[in-house]
């Protein structure tokens, strides 16, 4: 299966959750990006990642991240990379062991792709 495969997959299982579908993107997080640049958020993205999810022994893990305050966040639980139960569930990568830079890459870019897809909702909406 190749990524694009593999992301259309992904992207119906999660749409296919009631609780992930609950996740969206409210004014201030767009008007946020558009402030930002997609650029700065992807760099979020990472920093978010390799600090709080790509650690082998995450102390607080299922706590660390916040259900509101950026739109990383909020994209990380529609896209069950908000822990790495979530990670292991969703995206099958085991937990206790340091995430690899590939598998970083991955995560951010599933968010990225989420929060594009949630940014054209928002313009055909408007």
């Amino acid at each position: 299966m190749n990524r694009e495969e593999w992301f259309a997959q992904l992207f119906t299982r999660l749409g296919n959750s009631k609780f992930r579908t609950s996740f969206k993107l409210k004014q201030k997080d767009v008007d946020y990006i558009h402030e930002k640049g997609l650029d700065t958020i992807r760099a979020h993205a990472a920093d978010f990642i390799a600090k709080r999810e790509a650690p082998a022994v995450i102390p607080n893990d299922g706590k660390q991240t916040p259900t509101k305050g950026h739109p990383v966040f909020i994209a990380q639980h529609a896209t069950a990379t908000c822990c790495r139960e979530c990670i292991r569930k969703w995206h099958k990568m085991a937990p206790g062991k340091e995430l690899s830079q590939i598998q970083q890459e991955y995560l951010v870019d599933v968010i990225m792709t989420w929060i594009e897809k949630e940014l054209e909702e928002n313009k055909r909406t408007r």
